[in-house]
């Protein structure tokens, strides 16, 4: 009897060639769980095969795939069409832009469309390419994805797609809900990183539009600096000189609390975080806003911007404060130090949050595909 042909997938991982961010954590998330679908073939595609293949592993139905071009474009001319015709790919899997050339059904993931919502935080030459990319990428995708529901009802109302949007939201790595032993931990943060003093966190690339400001001026404002260190991580990307001509007029003596981090490895990130004595996310304006999932499941206290997407994580619903008001986030910040016990929002969140129902969701969307 004639063997079932296998669907045959191409993943785009060029992300993991570059800086850790939340695509990264998306892709990962999201095909460890569908690897284990033994009746689909995963083609993972990069530069760096060998961390892709510390990522997923070996299997039977798992293959990897060399691009030979960091150019986005070349990528999309060249390196994605030699490999889906080569491998005979029915499906390839991209974030937001799609080759122009269609050489099999394209997936498409559309995290967000925030450059048309707030526009002051993105440069004209930006929103205008991205408008045109992504309504063109959406035109010749067979499915598209999105993270929220808000970034659904957005990517409808804006008519970047028309109809079908299938939502797989992010979720949290395992690694994140792990024990951990905190003076250990502690330990060795003030050893490699001098930070001897318990500490906030805000996990985040350093651009306005995540509002490090508003921390910034709560922490002297209130006065924490006597009691805590602010440690931002994330990489400094688009101008931000509010901040640091903030910062700049403070003391040196508060300067000394205050710790901006950058290029941290995945395992030091997470040892950041399990070491943290709160967690903050501030941000105006989210596609999701993975960052205080990661710190709830470490059981960190966290408290959490209420704005766009993130008015969704109703477990963390005590500790949401107006990202445009300083007071509110004191009163949160507050109320999340004398918290004891996280486990009833960690468990909501796992209910609510986890890879199962993303990959459940993808392979709805397929199937819905392939029976039409």
């Amino acid at each position: 009897m004639k063997e079932n042909k296998k669907t045959k997938i191409l993943v785009d991982c060029h992300k993991f060639d570059e800086d850790f961010q939340g695509i990264t954590t998306y892709i990962e998330g999201l095909y460890t769980e569908l690897v284990q679908q033994k009746d689909f073939e995963f083609y993972f595609a990069s530069r760096n095969l060998h961390l892709l293949k510390e990522v997923f592993g070996e299997g039977d139905n798992i293959y990897y795939r060399k691009l030979y071009f960091s150019n986005k474009w070349l990528r999309l001319i060249f390196d994605f069409p030699r490999i889906i015709l080569k491998n005979k790919i029915d499906y390839a899997h991209f974030q937001y832009i799609v080759p122009p050339i269609k050489l099999c059904k394209y997936i498409t993931t559309i995290h967000d469309v925030l450059f048309l919502e707030y526009p002051k935080f993105f440069t004209k030459k930006y929103i205008f390419k991205n408008k045109y990319l992504f309504g063109f990428s959406a035109k010749l995708s067979d499915i598209i994805l999105t993270v929220s529901n808000y970034s659904k009802k957005r990517l409808l109302e804006k008519r970047i797609v028309k109809d079908h949007i299938y939502v797989t939201p992010n979720a949290v790595n395992p690694v994140y809900f792990k024990k951990h032993d905190k003076q250990v931990i502690r330990a060795i943060i003030s050893e490699k990183y001098k930070i001897f003093q318990p500490y906030f966190i805000l996990v985040s690339r350093i651009e306005p539009r995540k509002n490090h400001l508003l921390l910034l001026k709560t922490y002297i404002d209130y006065q924490y600096y006597k009691n805590y260190d602010l440690v931002f991580v994330g990489k400094k990307d688009l101008d931000y000189s509010e901040l640091y001509s903030f910062l700049s007029q403070l003391n040196e003596e508060i300067k000394k609390r205050i710790h901006f981090l950058e290029n941290v490895k995945n395992a030091d990130l997470l040892k950041l975080i399990q070491g943290a004595r709160l967690s903050v996310y501030p941000s105006l304006a989210e596609g999701f806003g993975i960052p205080p999932l990661e710190t709830l499941a470490a059981n960190i206290p966290t408290v959490c911007s209420n704005a766009t997407a993130m008015e969704d994580f109703y477990f963390l619903n005590k500790y949401q404060f107006n990202p445009n008001n300083g007071f509110d986030l004191k009163e949160k910040i507050d109320m999340a130090l004398n918290e004891n016990d996280l486990d009833e929002s960690i468990e909501e969140m796992k209910s609510t949050y986890n890879w199962k129902i993303s990959a459940k969701n993808y392979l709805e969307a397929i199937r819905f595909k392939n029976s039409n």
